[in-house]
């Protein structure tokens, strides 16, 4: 019909179109949550069971067929007693018919020694259409045997064979197939009944069990992911874990964990996109006051006073550095540095202008100790690695400003270099009272890892970010007096190659 073909293309319409917002994704969800779990679930319960009533039912029916004949066998054995025992073996026609309705059967013998006797028999049949022998029968043969008999149809004739009473050989009785089918009939029915009945208050009992301990908790967790995506950054929406300890508890735990940590770290994403905000407002002027500074350093040049011609060039690298600071803008917290312009240099230079830089030149309260090898080069950057090295030595000159004598009764600060194959190695070390043991899981990362009150952990941030730029690592040594920083910055393999390539030409 037109309406109902419209009618269908409406829906098929509908269950085609896509969810446009998380809450036309909520809805749809709603919509289709019977086929979730508990559909799933429902629908795994009632073949399951079924399955459960088959395998019940096959050998039950065979069994049942099985008893039946019994049943008759014995009846006949009785009969077989009576009649046996009668004058002569005679016994009037219609007692033994009487007999042989009170067993149900048509025909009883017996076999003794080589003579086989019939003590009684009514309207026997034409033909006998089966043999069972109970003496040897299969509990396979007694399951086909079964089945095959409530297929049939019709009256057949059965010749059952079971053990003789006395001396006997074995004992016949031919009955009818037609009463035995509607016995075993009935029988299935009622099995039915009771079946269906067991296996529905079975299925709603797993059912229920299995929807209050597994459905309902992951029905639980599903709803707040959902409502966790639409709102991330609300701590509302964190899970409040139960006290289950299996693994729905476990889930429930982590989930909680991992959401704590998400919405700490958006947080701190938010603070980082604030801070770069206000550093590009003030960006602009910053270059603007630094511009002016190195003109009026330039005209310093032209002094003729010797200290400013020594310190002049000093001052114009310094303001020179400060204006590609401001440039870059932060770059930690807006972008990735620049990849760095690495060359072989020497190490030692950079090192005086580090101390130079951080006023330890002057500064008679700290003992600056540079134990750098002879010639030692470097593959690196720089600048960058000047930043590296500034950065470092600041933070040690910071956590001695507060602890006058040290750990070891002097305030020392030791730059070490040295070389191990393809690899330099140059360790930063003070005297001071150490890293503290909460500062070390986030100890290069911004705005956790600072060591000190009111710290901002750029530095350390900023450091590992350069050096790890390089190839290179920088970590904690541990069990040192105060703090040491490595650094390990290894030789590119292009520039080993150039260098053998020169050695081979020289």
């Amino acid at each position: 019909m037109p309406g109902a073909f419209l009618c269908d293309q409406s829906f098929r319409k509908v269950d085609q179109l896509e969810p446009q917002t998380e809450q036309d994704e909520v809805r749809v969800w709603r919509r289709r949550r019977w086929l979730g779990l508990s559909g799933k679930l429902l629908l795994l319960t009632i073949p399951l069971v079924l399955i459960a009533e088959i395998m019940i039912y096959v050998p039950a029916i065979a069994n049942f067929r099985l008893n039946r004949l019994n049943d008759r066998l014995a009846a006949a054995n009785t009969a077989a007693l009576v009649l046996d025992a009668s004058p002569s073996g005679m016994v009037p026609e219609s007692l033994a018919r009487d007999i042989l309705d009170s067993i149900g059967a048509r025909a009883v013998a017996i076999k003794m020694g080589q003579q086989r006797r019939l003590l009684a028999s009514g309207e026997l049949p034409p033909q006998i259409d089966h043999d069972v022998d109970m003496r040897s029968v299969t509990p396979w043969e007694a399951i086909v045997d079964s089945f095959t008999v409530m297929l049939e149809s019709g009256n057949q004739a059965i010749r059952v064979i079971g053990p003789a009473p006395g001396g006997g050989q074995f004992l016949e009785v031919v009955v009818d197939e037609l009463p035995l089918r509607q016995a075993m009939y009935r029988f299935s029915s009622n099995l039915l009944l009771v079946s269906l009945t067991i296996a529905i208050l079975t299925a709603a009992l797993v059912y229920l069990a299995l929807h209050f301990l597994f459905v309902q908790p992951m029905r639980r967790l599903t709803a707040n992911l959902v409502g966790f995506h639409q709102n991330p950054e609300s701590a509302a929406n964190i899970i409040v874990p139960t006290q289950r300890t299996d693994e729905i508890g476990v889930a429930e735990r982590e989930l909680s964990d991992m959401q704590r940590d998400l919405v700490s770290m958006l947080h701190q994403k938010s603070r980082l996109a604030a801070l770069g905000l206000a550093v590009s407002k003030i960006n602009h002027d910053l270059r603007n006051l630094l511009a002016s500074s190195q003109l009026l350093s330039d005209q310093l040049a032209s002094v003729p006073d010797p200290r400013v011609q020594r310190f002049a060039p000093k001052l114009m690298r310094s303001l020179e550095r400060a204006i590609a600071f401001c440039q870059s803008t932060l770059s930690y917290g807006r972008a990735q540095e620049a990849a760095p312009d690495r060359r072989m240099m020497l190490i030692e230079p950079v090192v005086n202008e580090v101390r130079e830089t951080a006023g330890l030149a002057s500064d008679a309260s700290i003992t600056w100790v540079s134990s750098i090898e002879r010639g030692l080069t470097i593959d690196a950057d720089p600048d960058q690695l000047f930043r590296v090295l500034l950065n470092l030595v600041r933070n040690a000159a910071q956590a001695l400003e507060g602890h006058p004598q040290g750990d070891a009764g002097v305030q020392q600060i030791r730059i070490t270099g040295r070389r191990e194959g393809a690899v330099a190695i140059v360790e930063v070390s003070d005297t001071g009272p150490g890293v503290p043991q909460k500062a070390r899981a986030h100890l290069f990362e911004a705005f956790q890892g600072s060591v000190r009150a009111g710290g901002t952990g750029l530095g350390l941030a900023i450091a590992a970010e350069l050096v790890r730029a390089h190839g290179g690592d920088i970590h904690l040594v541990e069990g040192t007096i105060g703090a040491t920083f490595r650094i390990t910055i290894p030789d590119r393999p292009v520039e080993l190659l150039a260098i053998r390539g020169e050695r081979a030409r020289a």
